[in-house]
């Protein structure tokens, strides 16, 4: 069973860059899709980025497109998300997630907190 701890979170101005990391036990690592997912108090939990088995294939949602990237080392079982030219509204609680290739996530970590400032 794969776990997932998050780290790098923090308070920071708009325009300004974070790196969230997140750590994974298990050496079936590098076998599952890994995301970032974020939920803003009030709001629905949002898909961020996405990563396959292998880091050959990325996805963005709009917002972040651009400004964020997200990559893995399975060597290390890794996940980072890099954010760069942050803006108040990337606000939230980022949670690392992993599942199955094609499949819904099923497994999430703690979560940790994005505070953008204006």
């Amino acid at each position: 069973q794969v776990q997932l701890v998050e780290s790098g979170g923090g308070l920071v101005q708009a325009g300004g860059s974070l790196r969230l990391s997140c750590a994974a036990s298990g050496r079936t690592f590098s076998s599952y899709a890994m995301g970032w997912v974020r939920q803003a108090p009030g709001k629905e939990r949002e898909f961020v980025a996405g990563i396959n088995w292998s880091g050959g294939v990325t996805f963005y949602a709009q917002p972040v497109k651009g400004r964020f990237t997200i990559s893995r080392d399975n060597a290390k079982n890794t996940v980072s998300l890099q954010m760069n030219s942050l803006k108040p509204e990337d606000t939230a609680v980022y949670y690392c997630a992993a599942g199955p290739q094609g499949a819904p996530y099923n497994l999430w970590g703690q979560g940790t907190q994005v505070t953008v400032s204006s």
